[in-house]
C-alpha cells in the first residue's frame, strides 16, 4: 500500500471515530453538561484521538502533493506528531488527580497502562524518526496509537454505563 493511500484510509477512520463521537452524545439521556467528570474525559479523548490522526493524515497528504515531494517528508511529519503529542501530554496534566475516588474505581488500571505504553511508543519512534530514520512506517505508528486509543475509548464508552453525573441525579 502507498503512503498516500493508507493516509487517505486513515483520514477516513479518524473522520468516521469522530462522527461516532456525536453519535454517543446524541443518544446520552442527559446534555454534556450533566455528565460525570470521567465521561467528559473519555469524550475528549475520544475526540483527540480521532482529530490528531485526521491532522497527521492531512499533512502528510498535503505534503505527498508538493512537486516534488520533499526528501525529509516523514521527518516533518513526525515533527508536527511529535510537537502536537507533547503539547497534549502538557496540557492534559494528570487527569487522574481530579477525579472523586468513587470515580477512580470505575477507572482501568490495565487500559490506562496499556494506552500509555502505546502513546510513549510511538513518541519515541517519532523522535527517531525526526532525527534518525526519516520512514512513512514510524510516522504511521503514531496514526495508528491514536486511532487506537480512539477505539477504545469509544467502546469504553459504549459498553460501560455512565457514571454518577455532576448533580448526583439519574
Amino acid at each position: 500500500m502507498q503512503p498516500s493511500e493508507a493516509l487517505g484510509v486513515a483520514a477516513q477512520v479518524a473522520v468516521t471515530l469522530a462522527g461516532f463521537a456525536g453519535i454517543v452524545v446524541v443518544f446520552r439521556p442527559q446534555s454534556i453538561h450533566h455528565w460525570s467528570a470521567l465521561d467528559r474525559l473519555r469524550l475528549i479523548l475520544l475526540l483527540m484521538n480521532s482529530a490528531a490522526p485526521l491532522v497527521f493524515a492531512l499533512f502528510g497528504m498535503l505534503l505527498l502533493c508538493v512537486e516534488p515531494v520533499p526528501v525529509s517528508i516523514w521527518r516533518w511529519c513526525s515533527g508536527l506528531a511529535f510537537v502536537t503529542d507533547v503539547l497534549v501530554f502538557v496540557s492534559m496534566r494528570n487527569p487522574r488527580r481530579s477525579f472523586p475516588l468513587n470515580e477512580m474505581k470505575i477507572t482501568s488500571n490495565f487500559v490506562f497502562y496499556a494506552v500509555s505504553l502505546m502513546a510513549m511508543t510511538g513518541v519515541v519512534l517519532q523522535v527517531i524518526n525526526f532525527a534518525v530514520w526519516n520512514c512513512f512506517w514510524a510516522f504511521f505508528v503514531s496514526i495508528f496509537v491514536h486511532l487506537t486509543a480512539a477505539v477504545i475509548q469509544f467502546l469504553r464508552m459504549l459498553l460501560i454505563a455512565p457514571a454518577e453525573d455532576v448533580t448526583g441525579d439519574r
